[in-house]
């Protein structure tokens, strides 16, 4: 399989504007189609009303940028807390979720996020970002039974954030 090429300007990050609010759904949709492969389509059909009514435009979310406004996946913080990242699929692989936990990083220092179980793709980023999991849940923050790895970087004192409902 050839490698994916890099892309031909740097990334650039952002906060999220208002006009970002269909782009950062179709990122959402793309992605998570792509990546939580335990989910059906049915079930991310479902996940969809609540998404669109986090507002993500609003939170404490950041851009990532191929060129000037070309959006291709976003981070979303809440204190120390990574609660969404992100990435439009042709662009996975290619360094914007590194890039994307540096800035949080900047921002916040020692960061915690929690991924799904199912999900051993963004479950090996972040350990090769230099998270540890810490603990388990056997479901979600919604209460379904998809379990929840809870990663911290070391030197991180547990967060305890106030959660943003519901989980992607």
């Amino acid at each position: 399989m050839p490698m994916k090429s890099r892309p031909p300007t740097p990334f650039r990050i952002r906060r999220a504007v208002p006009d970002d609010r269909e782009r950062l759904i179709d990122i959402w949709w793309r992605s998570a189609s792509a990546t939580h492969r335990f989910l059906s389509k049915a079930q991310l059909d479902e996940l969809l009303p609540d998404v669109e009514a986090l507002r993500l435009e609003t939170l404490d979310t950041w851009v990532l940028c191929a060129q000037p406004g070309d959006a291709v996946g976003f981070l979303v913080m809440n204190g120390r807390v990574v609660e969404a990242l992100f990435i439009a699929p042709e662009w996975l692989r290619l360094g914007g979720g590194s890039r994307m936990l540096r800035h949080a990083r900047k921002l916040a220092g020692p960061l915690t996020v929690e991924v799904n179980e199912q999900n051993g793709d963004a479950l090996a980023f972040y350990l090769a970002q230099g998270f540890e999991i810490v603990r388990r849940s056997a479901l979600d923050s919604a209460g379904r039974p998809y379990p929840l790895l809870h990663l911290e970087e070391p030197h991180a004192a547990p967060a305890s954030p106030q959660p943003l409902q519901p989980r992607f």
